[in-house]
């Protein structure tokens, strides 16, 4: 790609999120015409052979005659030069789909002087300069549509004014790993990305969610689109945030964001190995202050261990076992009483104090590989983050 990379950003302490309030501003040559359809579905898609048919499926049965594919809106699938069959199911499908469409991006250009994209931007960027639809929707290979999602959610974004509409999907997770984990992460992404705050114009807070992210043409590309945070490993907050910072050159058009089990579900893990790495790309990046949360969670460990001095210390007196008694309760309380925001299950929040040590070990992990190595590994690639 001939982009240049991302100019420097500086960074709030609070969230970190870019503060330089300068806009973006889009070369001529990015201009793009009006749009002939409703709608475009982009699908970044990356050895996604195992996800990839269920989701295309879940997309095509949203056709009907009151909103048709190849009429009304279309789907392009964005093979980021996939090593196993994502190809090939989503060739097969496009000669059986009028509408469906598949673009193969060029080998990805991961030297540190020239990159201007991580893998996922730069196919997101592919897709829209393709699209014709007035909305784009880019959403993960790895995510499931609910019948009339599509709909909805066009008719969702024009009723709260927003530029940018993001949902958060109910999670599938498989095996107690992942069952104790996500709801300690999602439980502290709900602490530090309050939906209402999201949504609100007068906070700074700004969140979104790139397994379901739609976002109006004009305003899109106005921004500058994927190719304005190209290099950024977590490009679905970066553009959220730039497309809230911009609501007032919008006829204030902002970001509504809030949790969808009602349109769509997602795995995002197949399996451990995969889950720890994805996490250690994003952690440092949803929370800046990794390591103190670290800590606080370290002292959950400690406090929700109290039942043990009952046997290790047991010359202690009835006043000061009631004591820690009180203190062990109220952990409890706080505990859960900040899990169960997590929109899981009541089984998956009960297990996941099991897993606080290994999401104090991922904090740590993310925060020595962003802050100490400067580098992160995603499906066989490694860059050196951009932000």
């Amino acid at each position: 790609m001939s982009d240049t990379p991302n100019s420097p950003k500086k960074f709030s302490p609070v969230l970190g999120l870019p503060m330089d309030d300068a806009p973006v501003t889009l070369p001529a040559e990015f201009a793009r015409p009006n749009a002939t359809l409703q709608l475009t579905v982009i699908v970044p898609a990356r050895n996604e052979e195992l996800n990839l048919p269920a989701c295309l499926a879940s997309l095509l049965s949203q056709s009907d005659e009151f909103f048709l594919l190849g009429r009304d809106w279309e789907v392009i699938v964005v093979d980021d030069n996939s090593t196993d069959s994502t190809r090939a199911i989503a060739t097969d499908l496009a000669a059986k789909h009028e509408g469906l469409r598949v673009i193969h991006a060029p080998e990805l250009e991961l030297r540190d002087t020239q990159r201007a994209f991580t893998g996922k931007t730069q196919a997101c960027w592919l897709g829209a300069q393709e699209a014709q639809g007035a909305w784009l929707l880019f959403t993960d290979a790895d995510t499931q549509h609910e019948p009339g999602d599509l709909t909805r959610a066009m008719h969702e974004a024009v009723k709260h004014n927003a530029a940018l509409l993001s949902y958060s999907p109910r999670q599938i997770v498989h095996g107690i790993v992942q069952q104790a984990l996500m709801p300690l992460i999602f439980s502290e992404l709900a602490t530090v990305y309050p939906p209402a705050q999201v949504n609100d114009p007068g906070r700074r807070t700004a969140a979104a969610n790139g397994q379901f992210l739609m976002v109006d043409r004009d305003v899109y590309f106005a921004l500058g689109g994927h190719r304005a945070v190209g290099r950024s490993v977590l490009e679905d907050v970066d553009l959220a945030w730039n497309v809230k910072r911009a609501a007032p050159r919008h006829n204030g058009r902002g970001l509504r964001f809030r949790y969808a089990p009602d349109a769509l579900s997602t795995t995002m893990y197949r399996g451990v190995s995969d889950m720890m790495e994805g996490w250690t790309k994003n952690l440092v990046l949803l929370f800046p202050h990794a390591l103190t949360l670290a800590a606080w969670r370290l002292l959950d460990i400690v406090l929700l261990l109290l039942p043990l001095a009952y046997f290790l210390f047991p010359h202690l007196t009835q006043m000061q076992y009631g004591l820690l008694a009180l203190v062990w309760l109220r952990t409890i309380w706080r505990f859960y009483s900040r899990v169960s925001r997590s929109n899981f299950s009541f089984v998956d929040c009960a297990i996941s104090p099991l897993a606080l040590p290994l999401f104090i070990y991922l904090l740590v992990r993310s925060w020595m590989n962003h802050k100490l190595f400067h580098q992160v590994a995603w499906k066989g690639r490694e860059y050196r983050p951009g932000r």
